[in-house]
């Protein structure tokens, strides 16, 4: 069971010849959603051998250039290639406007539907979700409005114990019940609590992007526990005040959000194009968590399944 973040840009807004902007592929069990679309984003797509026609949703954080401006392309380039299903697409006011500019422009005539959502940024809400994951928004702090997103998986289908089903004679009906999490009841007539017959195989994972930001406890907060944390760190440590100003974050502040959601691990990018070595920036990271890894562009991130403790002695 996929679920694999695969880093597609992570430089800042100032053109670069060998970096490119913010963008990053998720994986969810072969469902495909693209997070912020810098310029160039199609072509990179197809680097990592994925046509943009098979994306579920793409999901932008704020209507900054360096976040959006690869959006617009591939939407003409997708009616190029046949896409059919509708698409949709998560972000803040006013990207209707931008939409409507392009359609007019550009592909007044598609041959798919564009369905866009608003993000409202102040709050966290649920913005998508299937059958195995859902996507929240997260409120961050920028100077446009922002959200960041959080992927979490919905909790797997309960395991019925073995043990359970030989000592009360469970049937195929009475075992997808428990299943379910119901209770079950037995021909005598008793009823067997759903707790002393199955157990959680797994632990749902979780990704949080959390984009152009300053250092915010809130957004920490929401995120709270998950497996892998991206956030941005545009500066080294020592220009703290340069962050604030700008509405971004440093190293050591990106580390900070880390230690105190209780990530996992943390992926940190979006570097200001003054730093040409980003391994001394993620050597400050480490300084204060040490599970910290740079977004290296085309390079991915795997969430490994979990057994529950439970599971484990099984």
């Amino acid at each position: 069971m996929t679920f694999r973040i695969t880093i597609l840009g992570a430089a800042s807004a100032r053109p670069s010849a060998s970096k490119n902007p913010a963008s990053q592929l998720i994986n969810h069990c072969e469902q495909y959603f693209l997070v912020d679309a810098g310029e160039g984003v199609q072509s990179r797509l197809m680097r990592v051998g994925v046509n943009p026609v098979k994306l579920t949703a793409v999901f932008i954080s704020h209507l900054h250039g360096d976040h959006v401006f690869g959006l617009f392309p591939m939407l003409s380039s997708l009616g190029l290639m046949g896409r059919g299903a509708p698409l949709h697409i998560y972000a803040p006011r006013p990207f209707g406007e931008m939409l409507e500019a392009h359609r007019k422009f550009f592909d007044p005539e598609l041959p798919y539907e564009i369905v866009w959502h608003e993000v409202d940024t102040t709050k966290h809400e649920l913005l998508f979700e299937n059958n195995a994951l859902e996507v929240w928004s997260v409120p961050l702090r920028h100077r446009v409005p922002t959200a960041g997103f959080l992927f979490r998986e919905k909790r797997a289908a309960l395991n019925v114990h073995k043990e359970a089903i030989g000592r009360y004679g469970l049937g195929v009906a009475q075992i997808t019940a428990a299943k379910r999490g119901e209770d079950v009841r037995l021909e005598s007539g008793e009823v067997v609590p759903n707790e002393e017959i199955t157990y959680l195989p797994r632990l749902p994972r979780s990704y949080a992007y959390l984009s152009d930001t300053n250092y915010s406890a809130k957004a920490v907060s929401l995120v709270r526990g998950v497996d892998l944390l991206y956030h941005e760190a545009t500066y080294a440590a020592d220009l703290k005040a340069e962050a604030k100003k700008r509405g971004h974050s440093t190293t050591t502040q990106a580390a900070k959000a880390a230690v105190e959601s209780g990530a996992g691990r943390l992926i940190v990018g979006h570097f200001s194009s003054r730093y040409k070595d980003w391994d001394a920036l993620v050597e400050e990271c480490r300084e204060v968590f040490a599970e910290s890894y740079v977004a290296e562009e085309f390079g991915h991130f795997d969430i490994e399944l979990k057994p529950t403790p439970e599971a484990e002695r099984m």
